[in-house]
């Protein structure tokens, strides 16, 4: 069984979207189908339908959260520490041609969220970035061509 990495915040997520699909959407969707059934004719019943997606979607949701809370390999990022870049780290960066700086946390896919600053670990540029060092530059190969990044600072939040 392949361990999934992601920081303990993530982790917290994870379980708590879990708890909710399961004791907040389940019932409410068992209600809503339970109503709609009440209406009779289930073959042109769009509310009844309705609600059996919802039920499969959450259900999927359900088995998907439950199979990465099983897996995870949960990383306290706040025991970290080091002077090359690796999970965990916050990475501040300035790009060589536009001198334009960016401040990203290499985070584990499920909790990745570029416009919050957190790269996934599988990531083009985080993968350039791991055992990289202050002062250090890396190319990255990106959907609008390769870019060079100087890494500024490495801290650990």
């Amino acid at each position: 069984m392949e361990k999934v990495p992601m920081t303990t915040g993530g982790f917290e997520a994870l379980r708590e979207e879990l708890r909710r699909r399961q004791q907040e959407e389940r019932p409410r969707i068992i209600t809503a189908i339970a109503e709609a059934r009440a209406h009779g004719d289930l073959s042109e019943n769009a509310e009844y339908h309705s609600a059996k997606e919802a039920q499969s979607l959450n259900e999927g949701r359900i088995a998907e959260l439950e199979d990465l809370t099983a897996r995870a390999e949960v990383i306290d990022v706040t025991k970290l520490s080091g002077d090359r870049v690796k999970f965990g780290a916050t990475v501040k960066l300035v790009d060589e041609d536009t001198e334009e700086e960016k401040v990203y946390q290499i985070v584990g896919e499920q909790e990745a969220d570029v416009k919050k600053g957190r790269i996934s670990i599988s990531s083009p540029i985080a993968r350039a970035l791991i055992g990289k060092s202050e002062g250090d530059t890396v190319e990255v190969a990106a959907p609008g061509g390769a870019r060079s990044y100087e890494v500024l600072q490495i801290s650990w939040a």
